[in-house]
């Protein structure tokens, strides 16, 4: 098989282009182009994206061979947990690349109709729009304090609903209460408002807006960590699952953000939502930060699909059984955790709907 280099030159030429005339066509600096053609570098993401639409080139052989080069990088110099590694690489890849048909099957019959009912209230809830600006702002207020409130308690934040209230509208610190606590109110405040921002301009879900949500969840606490991809090892307390190794986290994310490109026009949103979540979460790429993070973005797939924000509740039971419904979601039972959110998502759209009434 062809290296991605030498596929790269050889579509050039087929189109009589000079490097000069693919790099005015692309916006590819030709410096970058030459190294990419000579195997010296390998192309970003956004790159690669550019290359293949202006030499017409098959994505899937494109990308399969791209994403085989990376991994091959990763053990160049260090290559004794090879096959440790694939191994749990092609266990995990066969776990995410469930054709559609297989993904529609995992969907029972009650899960069929709590998604029914959310676009059924999604439908009431948008011919409800345009809201009064006053009131809009009122339910956003409420909403979005309410949701930085449980998302933070899940965490183990023991702010108040109230203490949250003053710390985010009249800034007061709460005596005997963290710095932390108080950063991650903040925070998480002002990551949903970067939301709404990307929800505005019609950002689609990428690795750049992830770690930019990531960033705004650690600003302040974890200056070194913030929007970084880890380097180390991690546990996650209180499960037994054993999140990959560093070296495997950008092959995998890779993945996630494959799977929401190939999966954005087929799933229902509830069901697309849920699954980043899930997904990104069992990789754990940050060193802390990611279930605040994940939520975030789940949130942000609703809300472009036109739904409000979910918000699942921090209280001792629900908080088990949302963690139990991700712990036992690699294992074919992804329906439980598919059926809280659809829950949390038809709770929060009643609770819109009837402020609107």
């Amino acid at each position: 098989m062809k290296n991605l280099g030498d596929l790269l030159k050889e579509a050039r030429t087929n189109f009589n282009l000079t490097l000069k005339e693919l790099s005015y066509q692309s916006t590819i600096d030709a410096a970058l182009l030459n190294k990419y053609e000579k195997g010296d570098r390998q192309p970003s993401e956004k790159h690669l994206a550019l290359l293949i639409e202006h030499l017409n080139l098959d994505e899937d052989t494109v990308r399969s061979i791209w994403l085989g080069e990376r991994i091959y990088a990763l053990f160049e110099e260090d290559n004794h947990l090879f096959d440790q590694a694939m191994s749990f690489a092609e266990k995990r890849v066969k776990y995410n690349t469930l054709s559609k048909k297989k993904q529609e099957s995992f969907i029972s019959s009650e899960l069929s109709e709590l998604l029914q009912e959310c676009s059924r209230l999604q439908g009431i809830w948008a011919s409800k729009k345009p809201l009064n600006q006053l009131q809009l702002r009122k339910m956003e207020e409420y909403f979005n304090l309410n949701y930085t409130y449980e998302s933070n308690r899940i965490e183990g934040n023991t702010l108040t609903l109230q203490e949250t209230f003053l710390v985010v509208n009249d800034g007061i610190t709460v005596g005997g209460k963290s710095v932390r606590e108080h950063l991650e109110v903040i925070n998480h405040t002002e990551a949903i408002h970067y939301l709404s921002e990307l929800i505005q301009k019609k950002t689609l879900f990428s690795e750049r807006v992830l770690k930019e949500i990531h960033h705004l969840i650690l600003k302040g606490i974890d200056r070194e960590n913030a929007g970084v991809y880890r380097s180390i090892g991690v546990r996650i307390s209180g499960s037994s699952y054993l999140p990959p190794e560093p070296y495997m986290l950008l092959p995998l994310m890779e993945e996630v953000f494959v799977f929401y490109k190939q999966n954005k026009p087929v799933l229902h949103p509830v069901i697309l939502a849920a699954e980043m979540h899930e997904r990104i979460v069992r990789i754990h790429p940050f060193i802390d930060g990611n279930g605040r993070t994940c939520r975030l973005i789940m949130n942000f797939i609703l809300m472009q699909n036109g739904y409000p924000i979910a918000n699942i509740k921090g209280e001792l039971e629900n908080r088990l059984r949302y963690y139990n419904a991700l712990e036992t979601a690699p294992n074919d039972q992804k329906n439980v955790f598919h059926c809280l959110i659809a829950e949390t998502v038809i709770s929060a759209l009643k609770e819109h709907i009837s402020l609107c009434a």
